[in-house]
């Protein structure tokens, strides 16, 4: 007789993997409320005896060449950027001269900015547009302004508001993104819903001149690494006074 088959053993199963420590210092942002009315008015009321003459930094005459000025400004300083246009728009005054210079010699002139290639792209682009759409004028809408290459909401907001008186938005930049939410003004990281944010509590009177006020707060006190909380006349209104870095 054949010996019976054994049954066969069941498959060991495999232990499961040990969840790994949870990282305390992961958290997803917090809802934030809206802030206080009072509070903000306050900030508000502080900025304007702070910094009552804020205005852009970039140097400019009129609207195309503050456009092209901030084109140039990404990543880069507006000190750089004031050094370089002064040249670049004796060689190319208009909408219609830069859109027609040769490649190579309008990046050399913006090569100390950075990125040169693709802002020399945009700045050529954008003139090519304004003079066969526009008559080689800067449009005064956000929408034409978003149809030129290399400008999107900030860009446009900052030459609409400062070229034009035009209050269309809050430029949002690397300044103003901390500040915001250091201010506890809003707790979002991407700029067009932090602009939403802000334009929503911050009267429309006050959107162009708020960003700069911002920006040079966020320059001279409110610093990235080492805000300097303790001279900081915001202080008693900041949710985030003494919290950050050194404080």
């Amino acid at each position: 007789k054949k010996a019976a088959k054994k049954p066969a053993k069941p498959a060991a199963k495999k232990p499961a993997k040990a969840a790994g420590p949870v990282r305390a210092d992961v958290k997803k942002p917090a809802a934030m409320r809206p802030p206080d009315p009072a509070r903000v008015a306050r900030l508000l009321a502080l900025l304007d005896e702070l910094y009552p003459d804020a205005r852009t930094a970039l140097a400019y005459r009129n609207a195309l060449e503050l456009l092209v000025a901030t084109i140039l400004s990404a990543q880069c300083t507006d000190e750089r950027v004031n050094r370089v246009t002064p040249e670049l728009f004796a060689r190319y005054p208009d909408a219609a001269a830069l859109a027609a210079a040769p490649a190579a010699a309008l990046e050399a002139l913006i090569h100390s900015t950075g990125f040169f290639r693709q802002k020399a792209k945009s700045i050529q682009g954008a003139c090519k547009l304004l003079v066969k759409q526009h008559g080689g004028e800067v449009p005064r809408t956000m929408e034409a302004m978003l149809e030129l290459p290399g400008v999107a909401r900030k860009t446009a907001n900052v030459v609409l508001g400062n070229a034009y008186g035009l209050a269309t938005g809050i430029v949002v930049d690397t300044h103003v993104r901390r500040l915001a939410e250091r201010l506890g003004l809003s707790a979002l990281e991407d700029p067009e819903k932090i602009e939403r944010e802000l334009l929503a509590i911050i009267p429309e009177s006050k959107w162009i001149v708020f960003s700069h006020q911002l920006i040079l707060h966020g320059r001279a006190v409110c610093v990235a690494r080492k805000p300097r909380c303790a001279e900081c006349r915001l202080a008693p209104d900041c949710p985030s006074a003494g919290t950050v870095g050194d404080g």
